[in-house]
């Protein structure tokens, strides 16, 4: 039902000359609640009333930026923080190393492969498009080293387009292949074929969003001849894995709702049927537990790392066709107080006995250590760096003794290393970026906060001495959704915040996966204000502890990040001076009907239910913005090729702020074009870093003077 929309008062007394905006948006009564949506009318981007109305905008916040007076230095210091390059852990196949890697200077990655001591570069984004809208979003080399599967896409989109490259000659002897968002790529031994996960052609009554398939392709043959494995009769916001062994036995397929914290596993014995029609059997269905699956070349035992039974992680062998978790044998069980993240096979023939190393987090904070991988009993301990992050661990698919990585924390950018397991030797490996050293003048100590059921939050704070000397200039940000942790990552906006005085801090709230898989149900769908709550008692620990000055804390979040900042926003306006949303969630009401909004249900809820969505309605930020409020300044920030989060979020939030607040403050919408929610040009980067912490400065107070480094 919908009733005649309220009446257009015009837009509220302010210093800044908002554009006008009409309030003709309905009133809906939803499931007997009365919903107003007086923006919906900026849903539509290409409705010439958007497009007018975004243009101006876009003047509001070129004079807004033009009052930054350290907006230039910034930009200085954010372009020299990011120019350093670096590389990602490689892969190892068929006696090369392939890997990502970024040159000093360079604006993107691109996709390198070394051969002894010669690194070359397989493939650069920027030679096929040099306005470094083209990035490289995944890539898989076969099993043999001779090919791999690059997967680019263009403007921000995703819309990732699939080739296959010659690794000798650079040559695509294979493609295009459409419709894969950063499709997982399973080889079959020989390079003559693959499996990978494609979408259907849109059609009418999918929403946006049609549906995935599960696919095999013969190299070389047209994409329309690709044989259908699995997926059909499924939900269009299935998500599916596939992977294989390196010898070619076993296929797994597996396939979870949206971001559901739960997946279903299927195995095949491609010798039995061979791979145009394998017999997929359940391996694990309709259990509440995440389970990934590490295979191995022979006929042992599958390695799986597991929620099941076990929300902080467990190791557990399985025979392939093992349906009943309850039968899988637990070879590394759950650690109280860590986080299962991550392992590796190493299984060398110089080596005592196999190995396990395990990756675990505890309080977001990483850990390496060694197990016997027949009993799983602790063999030893890796040394790390610093208190940071240990980024995803790769092995020889066949028996080895070697591992790499990366490591990273708030003030060192990654490095990768190399671990040898035969003389326990930790060293930064000879193909990646020069290890940097940490930044200086900056310290990180971890703060435990008690929220307001008592649940016990810790923060990251990086301030000028590692104590509350002082009540300073502060930037608080958080995350809380779908199990994603914060932990520490090289975080170059904070540095030069920090050296001039000012204090960054990072909340690790309620759903998120700093405490494991029972942390982040904790703050998903019905326990979403736990989520708040936690930020609120971080923002309070702040100023109550003397590290951040009243009348000059500010917010930062991004994606569902934004949703965070939102809600604080409107929760809590008087607490905050400034706030910046970045490619936010912030009309909860209608998220399913943009974007990937449809595939998060399991996280937020859905509005077909009533119960949920009076909840989603309740802590909506769009829908908690209220007339004569006075709001702080307020920074909105999109990206117009942005196909996870509909830029139309900002767009309506920040036309609601503008006509409700009576307050001093500005509410600008920064909107990027040529980009989207993910991958970006480093130049991008370092524009959007100075931007957002140029406008903190100005609104918070700090000066940042002349700093010999960056």
């Amino acid at each position: 039902m919908t009733q005649s929309p309220p009446r257009d008062t015009g837009p509220s007394p302010a210093p800044y000359p908002f554009p006008p905006a009409p309030r003709s948006g309905p009133v809906e009564v939803v499931h007997g609640l009365r919903v107003a949506d007086p923006y919906r009318w900026l849903e539509d981007p290409l409705d010439p009333a958007t497009i007018a109305w975004c243009e101006a905008q876009d003047r509001l916040y070129a004079e807004e930026e033009s009052r930054w007076p350290d907006r230039d230095r910034l930009l200085a210091r954010m372009t020299a923080l990011l120019a350093g390059g670096g590389a990602r852990p490689p892969v190892a196949r068929g006696g090369r190393e392939f890997h990502v890697r970024r040159e000093p200077g360079r604006e993107l990655a691109a996709l390198a492969v070394r051969e002894g001591d010669r690194t070359r570069t397989l493939l650069d984004p920027l030679d096929a498009d040099p306005s470094g809208t083209t990035v490289l979003d995944a890539w898989e080399p076969s099993w043999e080293g001779d090919l791999v599967a690059v997967q680019l896409s263009s403007g921000g989109t995703e819309h990732s387009v699939l080739r296959v490259l010659d690794t000798t000659t650079g040559e695509t002897v294979d493609g295009p292949v459409d419709r894969v968002r950063r499709s997982p790529v399973a080889w079959l031994p020989g390079g003559r074929a693959f499996y990978y996960v494609r979408r259907l052609p849109s059609g009418p009554g999918d929403g946006g969003l049609p549906p995935r398939r599960v696919r095999l392709h013969r190299v070389g043959a047209p994409a329309d001849q690709d044989v259908e494995i699995f997926g059909a009769g499924r939900s269009a916001t299935q998500y599916y894995t596939v992977a294989t062994a390196p010898d070619g036995r076993i296929l797994v397929v597996g396939a979870s709702e949206g971001t559901s914290p739960r997946t279903d596993l299927w195995t095949a014995d491609l010798t039995r049927t061979g791979p145009e029609r394998p017999d997929l059997r359940p391996l694990r269905h309709d259990a509440a537990g995440r389970t990934t699956v590490r295979l191995r070349p022979g006929a042992g035992p599958l390695l799986l790392r597991t929620t099941e039974g076990a929300p902080r992680g467990r190791i557990a062998a399985a025979p392939y066709d093992a349906a009943d978790p309850g039968g899988w044998h637990t070879l590394v069980p759950e650690q109280p107080g860590t986080v299962l993240q991550d392992f590796a096979v190493l299984d060398g023939p110089r080596l005592d006995r196999p190995l396990l190393a395990v990756v675990r987090t505890r309080h977001a904070v990483g850990e390496l250590t060694l197990h016997d991988a027949r009993t799983g009993a602790r063999t030893g301990t890796v040394p790390l760096p610093g208190q940071g992050t240990i980024t995803t661990l790769t092995a020889r698919q066949e028996p080895g003794h070697e591992l790499w990585f990366g490591y990273t924390d708030h003030i060192t950018p990654t490095t990768v290393l190399h671990y040898d397991a035969v003389t326990g030797h930790l060293r930064p490996w000879p193909g990646g970026a020069a290890a940097m050293a940490p930044a200086a003048g900056v310290t990180v100590t971890q703060e435990v906060v008690r929220s307001r059921d008592g649940t016990e939050v810790r923060m990251f704070v990086l301030s000028p001495s590692g104590r509350p000397d002082r009540p300073r200039p502060a930037v608080l940000t958080g995350y809380g959704g779908f199990g994603a942790s914060m932990t520490p990552g090289f975080t170059p906006q904070a540095l030069p915040w920090v050296r001039a005085g000012g204090v960054y801090a990072v909340a690790c709230v309620r759903g998120g996966g700093e405490e494991g898989e029972e942390w982040h149900r904790a703050g998903r769908r019905e326990h979403k204000l736990n989520t708040f709550d936690d930020f609120d008692a971080a923002a309070d620990r702040l100023l109550h502890e003397g590290w951040a000055a009243p009348g000059r804390l500010g917010v930062l979040g991004s994606s569902n990040g934004g949703l965070l900042a939102g809600a604080a926003l409107t929760r809590r306006p008087e607490t905050y001076v400034a706030v910046v949303c970045a490619a936010p969630l912030l009309d909860m009401a209608r998220y399913e009907r943009s974007g990937m909004g449809a595939s998060w249900r399991d996280e937020y809820g859905t509005a077909a239910d009533s119960d949920q969505f009076a909840r989603l309605v309740s802590y909506s930020p769009y829908h908690r913005v209220r007339e004569g409020a006075r709001y702080p300044a307020v920074l909105l920030a999109v990206f117009d090729g942005d196909t996870r989060v509909d830029p139309a979020h900002a767009r309506k939030m920040c036309a609601a702020l503008q006509w409700a607040s009576t307050g001093e403050a500005p509410v600008v919408l920064r909107t990027e074009r040529g980009v989207g929610h993910a991958t970006r040009a480093s130049s991008r980067s370092a524009r959007l870093y100075a931007d957002v912490m140029a406008f903190f400065a100005h609104h918070l107070g700090l000066h940042l003077p002349e700093d010999p480094l960056p």
